[in-house]
């Protein structure tokens, strides 16, 4: 695969790097960060809202407990967001055999930004690690998103967003559109943010500009990541090696539900800040893609049978 050029965002400056950090060799980056850990790290609070997740919930968790990081450095708050299953009763039985993972709940508000705001009233680290449910943080994740933090003016630090192996045709497209990949975001036109699939902030922030804004469904890291750079001297930096792998949504109807999500966000960005959130191609760029890519796979397989049957 040919590496495609990234960007790091330096409060208005951009540097490249020149590899694809999803390909990126892991033992590379660890032998990397030996050579100059950081002693001590810094403790950490890792906060993961949850909603009716009782199916996959446990792989997130696994994942988060084999992070290559002092446990006793990082305590994991999993909000639970309202579940209507059984979610909670998983969490609950990690956080039995585990002293530093905890169930909070939000039943308030249902929105994974009210949730996010539970995690960041009840942690008691001074630095604040974001991801999903739905995501799998690989294991120097944590390392990695931390090491940035060596510079005291960073404020925000995001990690990469990369696709688990896509099973369905949408998770397909929704890979080769990299739909949620970080170099997008923090190239946006407006502002860079990152998104909390994979994203770390210092408390000092939230103190100064508020939690997210907890009605927001979509966006609500935009919101948070445009006022903390607009409104402080703080920056923002990519930590390409930090990697979450996320599955994308699998069904249309799944897929309707996120764009729907999107423009209701857009406009209330909008109403906010000036701006949307959406990358310029829009939906109309990406449905036509999607098209796009049912020809191809379609001439593929007929072309296929037509050999075979020749």
């Amino acid at each position: 695969m040919k590496p495609e050029r990234l960007t790091v965002i330096w409060q208005g400056s951009i540097r490249s790097n020149l590899y694809d950090p999803c390909e990126f060799d892991m033992t590379v980056a660890s032998e990397g960060l030996a050579l100059s850990p950081m002693t001590p790290w810094p403790q950490v609070s890792v906060i993961v809202p949850a909603y009716n997740g009782e199916h996959d919930i446990h792989e997130t968790i696994d994942c988060l407990l084999a992070q290559d990081y002092p446990s006793d450095r990082v305590e994991f708050l999993i909000v639970d967001n309202h579940s209507r299953d059984r979610t909670p009763d998983v969490i609950e039985r990690y956080a039995r055999d585990h002293d530093n993972l905890f169930l909070l709940r939000e039943d308030q508000i249902q929105s994974s930004y009210a949730a996010r705001n539970t995690g960041i009233r009840h942690a008691k680290y001074d630095l604040l690690a974001f991801t999903d449910a739905d995501c799998l943080p690989e294991p120097h994740w944590l390392r990695d998103l931390m090491a940035a933090f060596r510079d005291p003016e960073i404020g925000l630090v995001a990690g990469q967003i990369c696709a688990l192996t896509p099973q369905t045709l949408l998770e397909r497209f929704a890979e080769q559109n990299e739909v949620l990949s970080q170099k997008y975001t923090l190239a946006h036109s407006f502002c860079p943010y990152g998104q909390t699939a994979n994203l770390a902030v210092r408390r000092a922030i939230f103190d100064r500009v508020g939690l997210f804004r907890p009605y927001l469904t979509t966006g609500g890291d935009a919101d948070f990541c445009w006022r903390a750079l607009r409104e402080t001297e703080t920056r923002i930096e990519l930590a390409p090696t930090a990697i979450v792998r996320h599955r994308h949504r699998s069904t249309l109807e799944e897929l309707r539900k996120q764009w729907y999500r999107y423009g209701v966000s857009n406009r209330y960005l909008h109403q906010l800040h000036g701006t949307a959130l959406a990358r310029s191609r829009g939906a109309r760029g990406y449905g036509a893609s999607f098209v796009t890519l049912v020809v191809e796979r379609s001439a593929t397989r007929d072309g296929a049978i037509a050999a075979r049957a020749g």
